[in-house]
Formats: structure tokens, C-alpha cells, sequence
């Protein structure tokens, strides 16, 4: 089996949980919703192929504890990152650095990360102002498709979670070509 080099950062509503399906109690955590069709699928694969996952998601900590565990994603994942414990939301460079830090990683190594949302004044334009390669997954009609500055144009664009897998076995294969 080939070396996983690439690193995936992933944020979580609509990207792996429907927002729309979200319920909340008094406080506005969100109790329960349903995951993307085929997102659950792509995050077990990728798990079980050898990858390093982390969530970097605006929002609390118990929401997407509960939305994760519900699922059985929540241990997929090496670190998660949101925005209630890093005081910052994003596209700040804070979410992506606390990541990077969880996982023993440096700056060096964002040539080696992929970001995975479905935002793209958050996700897409927090991972490009960082150097790390992003992807944007159009699956939601909630948010903006047409960027508004350079700094929002994704590397590259999927409009289903199971396109992700192939995706990234190709970025894969291709880092461990140029480390040859």
C-alpha cells in the first residue's frame, strides 16, 4: 500500500453533517443530524487507508462531539479544531495553525495538507491564505459558489463527499512521486 503523505483537514456542517438537518437545544448546541450521503462512507475509508484526519469547523465542541459519535466518526479523526476552544473562526490562520500544532506539524508541511469545505469565504480562503491546498465540496445550495477574490478560488472542486477518496489518493500518489 502506498505511504500516506497527505494530511486532510475536513470541516464538519455540510460537509459531513446536513446543516439543515441539524436539531438544537436551548443553548444552540446541535443534538443530532444526519450525515451528507456518503460522507460517513468517505470518512471510514479514508480513516481506514492510513490517512491523518483533523475537523477544523466553526462551532462548539460538544455539537460536533454529538453530531460525531452519533455517526461513529468522532474517532476517525487524530485532533479536532473549532472555533469555541481557539477563540477565532475561520478563514483566520488560528484554526489552521492550532491543527497544524495538534499534529506535530509545522508550516512546512501545509504543502502537504489538503482542506476540505464547503464555504468558500471560510474554508477555501482560510486554507489558500495558509498555503494548504483546498478544496471546496459544492454540495449545498446554503453558501456562495462563485468566489469573490482570488483568495476564495479553490484548488480544486467536488460536488459529492465520495469524490473526495479518489481525489485524494491522486494528490497522494502525487506527493510520493515528488518526494522520489
Amino acid at each position: 500500500m502506498e505511504q500516506k503523505n497527505l494530511i486532510i483537514f475536513l470541516d464538519c456542517g455540510d460537509t459531513i453533517i446536513d446543516e439543515g438537518t441539524e436539531i438544537r437545544d436551548g443553548e444552540d448546541t446541535v443534538i443530532r443530524g444526519k450525515v451528507i450521503p456518503g460522507a460517513d462512507l468517505m470518512v471510514k475509508t479514508l480513516a481506514e487507508r492510513g490517512y491523518r484526519l483533523a475537523i477544523v469547523a466553526d462551532g462548539t465542541a460538544q455539537s460536533f462531539k454529538n453530531l460525531l459519535t452519533q455517526h461513529d466518526l468522532y474517532d476517525c479523526f487524530e485532533t479536532l479544531i473549532y472555533s469555541e476552544t481557539i477563540k477565532a473562526s475561520k478563514p483566520s490562520v488560528r484554526m489552521f495553525k492550532a491543527a497544524l500544532g495538534a499534529m506535530d506539524l509545522s508550516e512546512r508541511d501545509c504543502s502537504r495538507i489538503i482542506m476540505v469545505g464547503n464555504n468558500l469565504s471560510r474554508d477555501v480562503k482560510g486554507a489558500n491564505q495558509m498555503g494548504i491546498t483546498s478544496v471546496f465540496l459544492s454540495w449545498t445550495t446554503r453558501y456562495p459558489k462563485v468566489p469573490t477574490d482570488d483568495l476564495e478560488v479553490p484548488n480544486y472542486t467536488i460536488s459529492t463527499p465520495l469524490e473526495l477518496i479518489d481525489l485524494v489518493e491522486e494528490l497522494n500518489h502525487k506527493l510520493n512521486v515528488q518526494a522520489i
